[in-house]
């Protein structure tokens, strides 16, 4: 064997030890879908969190990143605590590390869950996103609502909604017609939140 082979096989075996500890694939803008992972987490429903199971994260002091997907204008006039606004453009420059936990939400869900398809194809694993977006937490987080005449199912729901509600502010409020519970999620959608 040549002097040029002899070094380039000690390179070639060189670089294949020292591969694994160069750093993370995922820190590329490039990606891998597996079709068949994600339809399983999405038909399974891992791949989101609801408005109630965030509050009781954050209250419970979860270690958990959440991005507020929307127009910075919006997240101004209104974020979930602790949220930090960030452009769906940006996310690959966020610092994310492959441990996080991360609850992305916009507006009523569908920037958020376009979001998660991508992180999930940079690799990240721990990534959520919140169903129903902003509104979702303003009716039942900031909201929540008890219809007259509930069944067992909506006291229940409404019974352990209430103590998270007035722990972020919010103004639990039972007795509420069901005509007025439908309009108010109107109202709050007409004006943006």
């Amino acid at each position: 064997m040549t002097g040029a082979r002899r070094w380039l096989a000690v390179s070639a075996i060189a670089l294949a030890v020292t591969a694994p500890f160069a750093g993370s694939p995922f820190r590329s803008a490039r990606g891998m879908i597996d079709v068949d992972e994600l339809s399983r987490i999405v038909a399974h429903e891992e791949d989101h969190v609801t408005a109630l199971e965030l509050a009781q994260w954050i209250k419970d002091r979860r270690a958990v990143r959440i991005l507020d997907l929307r127009p910075a204008p919006q997240y101004d006039s209104l974020h979930i605590p602790g949220a930090e606004h960030a452009a769906i453009d940006s996310l690959t420059g966020l610092g994310l590390r492959a441990a996080d936990t991360v609850v992305l939400y916009s507006e009523a869900g569908a920037h958020a869950a376009q979001a998660w398809v991508f992180l999930r194809a940079l690799g990240f694993r721990r990534v959520f996103f919140l169903r129903g977006g902003m509104y979702e937490w303003i009716d039942q987080v900031l909201s929540p609502t008890l219809a007259v005449g509930a069944t067992d199912a909506e006291r229940l729901a409404f019974a352990r909604a209430a103590p998270l509600s007035r722990y972020f502010g919010g103004l639990p409020r039972a007795g509420v017609a069901r005509v007025e519970q439908a309009k108010s999620v109107a109202q709050i959608r007409r004006r943006g939140c």
